[in-house]
């Protein structure tokens, strides 16, 4: 199939593809009502307003409430202000201006060349992608945590690395997970931005401490420990490798630990070569997939953070790879098997998101853009370097600066070294280019009527 070339049938294609979309998100999908939207706010009117613990409240009719870090009810305390129906407003505007954050950083320089047909595009894949639709349907943090992080992402790549790591430290303060990326910021040698994410961590959890002494004291001295409080580890939701040793039946900690070691060993390696090789978006990605891979609990709408290896793998020219493992993500297969995960089929298919985690841990291609950089210029000085048998040898300019001497003379030194042409064409030369989340069964009466997990 061709891709139309006038805008008309771009246009046209594009009113397809969103219809198609709309039917698809309006019927199949199971929505989620907003429900961890509901638990914040219940929790937060409840504290804030009624003067009662925030980490008691529950979801009437439920055993859900609220298990962020006390930061986190800090930061969302404005929503105590608002009705429900005004925080989701507010929520989605939120995620639609992360959501622009994220897109915009890891297009990168390519972004001016999409236009409107491309981002259109963009607008329906991502609508079908499971773990975005199950973030907006819950009302989730996640998109604005990555939005933060990869703010950091964005300052280290241009070089405006000062206040880079405030980003990641405010993320770990909200959610523990993306604490991982301070560890890739250490493991890069960045001292400076990992010094800044920690102290900012540290900073807002002091602030929430101070405003909050109780809350703070029980979440972590108990609540932070009870994993019951989040939900069942055997649960199909959970796409972490705890979830799959769970569903296996083994919930040793050593055996967990036995294989959760290796895979932090692989991503500091690779992580670290990726961002050696000034690579940072590959390394935010690889720390996103460890991050998903190593926590004990990692509910299919957490897996937001595997956004940016789609990005990489487009941009490492494999479209094909990428688009066939996001189509993966936007399935909900992992649902045919959350009442019976047992057998083969059970181990590969209830585990799928797990395994692209994993198989992109392993080999999504990372750490050698500088390379390719440096390659492509050597090969293009060398070209232009290298006298030809009709042209005058061209004298290369000295260096202006140290670590530079490979770089080509420029055009005003070529022009005053060489001698004078005598025949046509000559003196013109070129230069080198130098919860259960979103299933596609029925929606049940209560979209959190099973009692697999809680808010998280």
């Amino acid at each position: 199939m061709r891709a139309p070339r006038t805008d008309r049938g771009r246009l046209l294609l594009v009113f397809v593809l969103a219809a198609a979309v709309t039917v698809f998100t309006a019927t199949v999908p199971l929505l989620r009502d907003w429900f961890d939207l509901r638990v914040y706010h219940g929790a937060l009117d409840n504290w804030v307003h009624r003067g009662g613990r925030l980490y008691d409240y529950r979801v009437p009719g439920t055993p859900y409430g609220f298990t962020y870090p006390p930061f986190a009810a800090v930061a969302m305390a404005p929503m105590a202000l608002l009705d429900l129906r005004t925080a989701i407003a507010v929520a989605l505007l939120l995620d639609l201006a992360a959501l622009a954050l994220v897109l915009r950083v890891l297009a990168g320089p390519a972004r001016p060349r999409h236009g409107w047909y491309g981002w259109a595009l963009v607008a329906c894949a991502l609508a079908l992608f499971e773990p975005l639709r199950d973030t907006v349907s819950f009302g989730q943090v996640n998109v604005l945590l990555l939005a933060l992080v990869l703010a950091d992402a964005w300052l280290l790549t241009t070089g405006r690395a000062r206040w880079a790591g405030a980003g990641i430290g405010l993320a770990a303060a909200v959610k523990l997970t993306p604490a991982l990326f301070i560890g890739l910021l250490l493991v890069a040698r960045r001292w400076r931005a990992a010094a800044v994410a920690t102290a900012v961590a540290a900073g807002a959890t002091a602030l929430a401490a101070r405003i909050a002494p109780d809350a703070s004291r029980f979440y972590w001295t108990e609540a932070m420990w009870d994993t019951t409080r989040i939900g069942r580890l055997d649960y199909v939701s959970n796409q972490s490798l705890q979830g799959v040793l769970a569903r296996l039946g083994e919930t040793d900690h050593a055996v967990w630990a036995a294989v959760v070691l290796p895979v932090l060993g692989v991503w500091a390696w690779r992580a670290r070569r990726a961002a050696a090789a000034g690579d940072w978006t590959a390394a935010f990605a690889l720390t996103g997939l460890a991050a998903c891979l190593v926590s004990p609990i990692t509910w299919v709408h957490h897996l937001v953070w595997l956004l940016p290896s789609f990005a990489v793998l487009v941009r490492a020219g494999r479209p094909r790879v990428a688009g066939g493992l996001y189509a993966v993500l936007c399935t909900s297969v992992v649902w045919l098997w959350s009442d019976d995960p047992s057998g083969v089929d059970g181990f590969l298919g209830s585990n799928a998101y797990t395994w692209v985690a994993l198989g992109l841990l392993l080999w999504l291609p990372a750490g050698h853009s500088r390379g390719r950089r440096l390659s492509a210029s050597s090969s293009s000085s060398a070209t232009a370097l290298t006298p030809s048998p009709t042209a005058p040898a061209i004298v290369p300019a000295p260096p202006d600066r140290p670590g530079r001497s490979d770089r080509p003379a420029d055009a005003a030194t070529v022009a005053a070294a060489a001698p004078p042409a005598s025949g046509p064409g000559h003196g013109r030369g070129r230069s080198a280019s130098s919860e259960p989340t979103g299933s596609t069964r029925p929606a049940a009466p209560n979209p959190q009527s099973s009692s697999e997990r809680a808010s998280s």
